[in-house]
């Protein structure tokens, strides 16, 4: 039997296989809200019969969105907007749906990627002031973020828990909390972004504080059906950053406190980040992290065949694996991997009849998670 294609459990949450949709940001909200285009997005991802879909890097504040376009839900707004998307997915799909709640830190009020991507200041139109653990800039010439202090700590988590119970609202299955490629928590953890000189920086143990708070403070907040994990960049791919050893630790530090996964990535940290890009680039990192913990570790980046994230998965490297730009070009990557492997995943109705004859019973409409918990109607 295919490992790809086999179930996997991520907490209380049953998935009937192991691929994952990588949360991907589209720049393409209103004041934070999902608009048409998520409509379509998410709903053809729902579609491909990946084990579970995971929506985009989600603001918990205004100010913690990367672009005047990002998502977020810290409204009533917010929610009903991802709450229209959700019905749709819900009536026609069994696919469960998790959502990365994030906050861009010091990364924030930026041009979204194809107008250039440059840093909005505070004093141009549409810009505003960018916060993180120490008031260091990205990169040279961004206006420099506010350093957090107790009182904006305190505000950032109560943003995290808020979020988090407007995504319990939703009935959303998961919750991936974004500590990886820069942002907010990332930049707690390295050394890089992080010099703060009270219990919230220096050590090892006092930059892992404040992210571990966050996350027990958003595993207190939701109910138990809910999983809640976290993203990590591995590394910085600088020298003197954030590394391996001391994301073992943290994913120990983790798992200790509840967190039902680890999705292991990398870089976003500096600049000046070295990567050494091939298939498969970051997958030694999520075999260390899945050696010294005992729950489902995902793996991705530059996964993109099906034997290859077969292999990865039958030699105990990871659990799981989580594909982005693989399924924006391809959104049935998961109907051609089970071709490839094998193997069955669920299809709509509606296009079982595009099943070539000769991979009769590839596609099933009433295929489903173990549980059948995730298949609902309008």
């Amino acid at each position: 039997m295919s490992r790809l294609f086999s179930p996997l459990a991520i907490g209380p949450l049953h998935l009937g296989n192991r691929i994952i949709v990588a949360p991907m940001c589209q720049y393409s909200a209103e004041q934070g809200s999902a608009s048409d285009w998520h409509m379509m997005h998410l709903g053809q991802l729902a579609l491909s019969g990946a084990g579970l879909l995971i929506i985009e890097a989600t603001a918990v504040a205004a100010a913690g969105r990367i672009s005047l376009r990002d998502l977020g839900l810290y409204s009533d707004a917010n929610a009903a907007a991802l709450a229209r998307v959700l019905t749709a997915i819900r009536r026609y799909t069994p696919t469960p749906v998790a959502v990365q709640l994030a906050h861009a830190g010091r990364k924030a009020s930026v041009q979204v990627p194809w107008a250039g991507g440059r840093q909005v200041s505070p004093g141009e139109a549409n810009g505003w002031q960018t916060l993180a653990p120490s008031a260091l800039a990205y990169q040279s010439g961004d206006h420099a973020p506010l350093a957090l202090d107790r009182a904006g700590l305190a505000q950032v988590r109560e943003q995290f828990v808020m979020a988090a119970r407007r995504s319990a609202e939703l009935g959303l299955d998961g919750i991936e909390l974004h500590g990886a490629h820069g942002y907010l928590l990332h930049e707690f953890l390295s050394p890089l972004s992080n010099q703060r000189d009270d219990e919230y920086g220096g050590s090892l143990e006092n930059r892992m504080r404040f992210p571990l708070e966050v996350f027990t403070a958003v595993r207190e907040a939701t109910p138990a059906r809910m999983p809640v994990w976290m993203r990590i960049s591995a590394s910085d791919w600088v020298c003197g950053g954030w590394d391996l050893e001391q994301s073992v630790l943290f994913s120990q530090a983790l798992a200790a406190r509840g967190s039902a996964a680890i999705h292991v990535s990398s870089g976003g940290m500096s600049p000046q980040q070295a990567i050494p890009l091939a298939p498969n680039y970051q997958v030694p990192f999520a075999a260390r992290i899945k050696s010294v913990v005992s729950i489902p570790v995902i793996a991705v980046g530059l996964i993109t065949e099906p034997l290859q994230a077969e292999a990865i998965l039958s030699a105990g490297e990871a659990d799981a694996i989580a594909l982005a730009r693989a399924m924006l070009y391809d959104p049935r990557w998961p109907w051609h991997a089970a071709a490839a492997l094998g193997a069955r995943v669920w299809a709509p109705p509606q296009y079982l009849r595009s099943q070539p004859r000769e991979l009769k019973d590839l596609l099933d409409s009433s295929l489903a998670p173990p549980t059948g918990d995730s298949w609902r109607k309008a």
